[in-house]
């Protein structure tokens, strides 16, 4: 099976809109995200039209901040600042990656824990591997979604996550481990991975190297959740960190790249930035389940 986050997330997506109609009766507004774009990569700037194309399927409000790569990092945590203390603000995102001379710690630390629909801040990191309430990371928590709308079973189940970064790797390794799956930790560099990855039933591949896992690292029946966004070095065209078409007959469930993780992303990003605002207003989730 071919799971469509395409197909998840426009439903989902329809459901946060019904919610959010009757915020303005209710809360006096809709939420607010504020996303900051700096410099042009060509790939960030798809990323932000995208995000802002959902904020309006959804029905909140979407303002971009667009800034030149020049912009000095203390201006940007200046603005950073503005709009933590801007109370009709409920969530800011800045798109990364940043410009060398920009610290992303340094960024995202300033953030107002309340407003990081991201999930990046170190405070909600740590509630995170608390079991505390927080803001879940919008790809490991998409991941997730898709997994149980899939019907995967994931308790019990033997999980390999490739990439051990904080916005995707050791989150999802978390969540799976909530969700009572045994879980094991790698990067591409792994002594004998693909002994490793053939004794994975749930493989989840985070490490951006396109069609790094080849259709002899799977074995039948696993199921192969792909967050790579690449560029094929042969074909030119958008390509995940497996080998789609090797590993797809053999993969009981699997992603394709795109239209698989990407828009269960944004889609987390919207029900995120509906939580910040609802928190705003005394209501409490518990996101660390």
């Amino acid at each position: 099976m071919v799971i469509s986050g395409k197909e998840l997330s426009a439903r989902l997506k329809s459901e946060m809109a019904a919610e959010v109609a009757g915020f303005p009766e209710k809360y006096g507004r809709v939420p607010h995200l504020v996303v900051i774009l700096v410099g042009d990569d060509p790939a960030s700037v798809s990323y932000v039209t995208g995000k802002a194309k959902a904020s309006q399927t959804v029905g909140i409000k979407n303002t971009t901040i667009r800034k030149p790569d020049s912009i000095s990092e203390d201006e940007l945590l200046g603005l950073i600042r503005q709009l933590n203390d801007d109370e009709e603000v409920d969530g800011i995102l800045v798109q990364l990656p940043l410009p060398a001379h920009i610290s992303e710690s340094k960024v995202i630390e300033t953030i107002d824990k309340s407003k990081d629909v991201d999930g990046f801040h170190p405070l909600n990191v740590a509630a995170l591997w608390q079991k505390q309430p927080c803001t879940l990371p919008c790809t490991p928590k998409g991941i997730i979604r898709m997994l149980k709308a899939a019907g995967v079973e994931i308790k019990g189940r033997r999980a390999v996550v490739i990439g051990r970064s904080n916005i995707v790797g050791l989150p999802v390794a978390k969540l799976l481990l909530d969700e009572n799956a045994t879980v094991t930790i790698a990067h591409s560099k792994t002594k004998d991975l693909p002994s490793l990855t053939r004794q994975a039933e749930i493989l989840v591949v985070a490490i951006g190297r396109p069609k790094f896992v080849t259709g002899d690292m799977v074995s039948e029946g696993a199921v192969v959740i792909d967050v790579g966004v690449n560029r094929d070095p042969e074909t030119g065209k958008l390509c995940g960190d497996v080998d789609f078409a090797a590993i797809e007959p053999k993969a009981s469930v699997i992603t394709p790249v795109p239209g698989g993780v990407g828009p269960m992303t944004i889609c987390c990003l919207m029900e995120n930035t509906i939580e910040c605002f609802l928190k705003r207003h005394g209501y409490s989730e518990i996101c660390a389940e």
